[in-house]
């Protein structure tokens, strides 16, 4: 949540950052603002709202100077308002931060009693007067002075005025990297900021500090302890974080999901065997046929891609499998026992409940196993072993092609554990040959779009909707709730079909719309059932059914027809008209689907 940039060393710092800027607010667009080093004092430019009214403000104003900090803002304390926007301002010194300092209540009274006045209502405020009340010359140490005393997660870029060509950055919790130019460097709490500028980039570690000055980068600890980074190398291009030509990110992303399962899967299957290679997972034959229980830890979209894992791995690779809210996982006493893996989902790589969900698993023993879609990320580097899910970067803060790959990742885990066990190898083959046109059928769902528009039309004035499904539909039926409840702001729910009759059946009316997931599979009759006693209380039905069924068919006000495929794989396939009717019925309500309202794309505070 909320996005950094910082840059030393540029004739045109407030331009890069403000590009960098609109290259961060889908991770916070409440307010926004920069602070440019000047020998008076930093020259600080922030507004409520959207950066478009950063960058109006910015129009006829003298933004000279060569160092400088900017901040895009998901609010967590105070009012997102200009005020409350960073960067925040105490003497000579600027500062912009994300994450929460949780004793930032103590601390104030404490500054105040030394006659420090806050204006805003955030926490940051109080670390940049902390950082300005140890200032003795050297920007450095007062920084390492107040992180000393203060509690919390943060990721934060401080810059001085007399110190003008230096930004300090330093984190705990919430995510940062160097960008390393040529007489030019960059800081940023996301690579997609400086992605314009360089492709050489160091990611810090929670603890880790780094100074940036023209003339060059050092990394330490927060005890000043000097430490070295490997520098690596950004291979994605700058085309995948801009719209191609669709009228979203959103859409954009759900078209290219065929590709992205793809690429997924791509050099990681080996049909002929029937198994899968994935190099990642550094674990002996025997240690994976001695996996006896599998915990999955996951937050949101994640969770739901757990959920169909689940039913995967148990039906599967016989293995027990719980799936966990890794926002609860560490607030109680989980029991990891021998031959536990934990199975870590966060497309960010940095969701913070999920980073801290795994580091009590670790703590307890248990083997983890990070899934995750950002090279580089927290997670990717404190895992034991991991697997990318190769999505290209994901800007729609509704999540949509990162699910389907995470899907993809978690079939393939099954296979790899079943073929240790109860996969034989014809049956594997079959799977994976079966994988290898999802794609292809995935595309055919695509282009069927228009008539889910179509749909949508209909559906676009009501305020609730109820998602059913059976066995792994099920969590297809949440995902496809949140999608809508995300980026349309219609409250909907995901059930189990056959729970629909233990409450949520006297909501139906004709006034409930309600979204039956029916593909052909061994609890069909059971669905069938469940659509009709929708039926008989005049509910309005969408089905989303398999090609050639014409059972619901008869029965549903709406259908929309996918092509059939094993149930193994069926996932991937039924959630995307989910992703296509929440979108269009978000559109045609008028609202922001890449920015929906109080939503930011990376969860870095608890």
């Amino acid at each position: 949540m909320c996005g950094i940039v910082g840059v030393t060393g540029s004739s045109q710092a407030a331009s890069v950052l403000l590009e960098g800027l609109k290259r961060l607010e889908y991770r916070g667009y409440d307010s926004a603002g920069l602070a440019i080093a000047r020998p008076g004092g930093p020259v600080v430019y922030k507004e409520e709202g959207k950066i478009r009214n950063l960058e109006a403000r910015l129009d006829g104003e003298d933004l000279s100077g060569t160092c400088g900090i900017a901040h895009t803002r998901w609010a967590t304390h105070g009012a997102p308002n200009q005020i409350n926007a960073h960067p925040h301002l105490a003497g000579k010194v600027a500062v912009v931060h994300n994450g929460i300092i949780e004793n930032h209540n103590a601390l104030k009274v404490q500054l105040g009693k030394k006659g420090r006045i806050f204006r805003s209502e955030t926490d940051t405020e109080v670390l940049a007067h902390l950082i300005d009340d140890f200032y003795k010359g050297d920007l450095v140490e007062a920084v390492q002075l107040a992180l000393g005393v203060v509690e919390g997660a943060f990721g934060i870029a401080v810059i001085h005025s007399d110190e003008p060509d230096l930004i300090v950055g330093a984190r705990k919790g919430s995510p940062l990297v160097v960008g390393v130019g040529d007489g030019v460097n960059y800081l940023a709490s996301d690579v997609s900021a400086i992605l314009e500028h360089t492709r050489q980039v160091i990611y810090l570690d929670d603890g880790e500090m780094v100074t940036l000055r023209p003339s060059g980068i050092a990394t330490m600890n927060i005890n000043n302890e000097a430490i070295t980074k490997e520098i690596q190398e950004i291979t994605w291009d700058l085309s995948q974080i801009q719209k191609g030509g669709f009228a979203h990110f959103m859409l954009k992303e759900i078209f290219e999901q065929p590709r992205t399962i793809r690429d997924s899967f791509r050099g990681r299957i080996l049909p002929e065997s029937g198994d899968v290679k994935l190099g990642g997972i550094q674990l002996t034959d025997w240690e994976l046929r001695n996996i006896r229980r599998i915990i999955i830890l996951a937050c949101g979209t994640s969770f739901h891609a757990g959920l169909v894992g689940e039913y995967m791995l148990e039906e599967y690779a016989h293995i027990p499998v719980e799936v966990e809210y890794a926002s609860e996982f560490r607030y109680r006493s989980p029991i990891i026992e021998a031959g536990t893996l934990c199975l870590v989902i966060s497309q960010s790589g940095e969701t913070i409940d999920t980073l801290e969900a795994m580091r009590e698993a670790k703590r307890k023993g248990a083997k983890v196993l990070g899934i995750t879609n950002v090279v580089g990320s927290t997670i990717a580097r404190e895992s034991e072993c991991g697997v990318y899910i190769h999505a290209g970067p994901e800007i729609g803060v509704a999540s949509t092609k990162a699910f389907t790959s995470q899907v993809t990742i978690l079939g393939l885990i099954t296979i790899l554990l079943g073929r240790r066990g109860h996969i034989n190898a014809d049956r594997g083959t079959k799977m994976l040959r079966e994988l290898d046109k999802i794609p292809d059928l995935v595309q055919q769902v695509l282009d069927h779009s228009d008539r889910i528009m179509e749909i949508a039309k209909v559906y676009a004035h009501h305020r609730n909707c109820l998602y059913l499904g059976r066995g792994v539909n099920f969590p297809i039926a949440l995902e496809g709730a949140l999608k809508l409840k995300e980026i349309s702001y219609i409250h909907a729910e995901g059930y189990p079909a056959a729970e629909m009759k233990h409450g949520p059946i006297a909501l139906i009316d004709p006034q409930m719309p309600v979204v039956v997931i029916a593909t052909k599979d061994g609890s069909y009759d059971k669905i069938v059932g469940n659509v009709q006693e929708v039926r008989a209380r005049s509910g309005k039905i969408i089905s989303v059914v398999t090609e050639g069924d014409e059972e619901i068919a008869k029965l549903s006000d709406h259908v929309i027809t996918i092509p059939d495929t094993m149930n193994f794989w069926m996932p991937l396939l039924s959630v995307v008209p989910l992703q296509l009717l929440a979108y269009h019925i978000a559109v045609l309500r008028g609202e922001d689907v890449d920015q929906p309202r109080n939503l930011a794309k990376a969860v870095t505070v608890e």
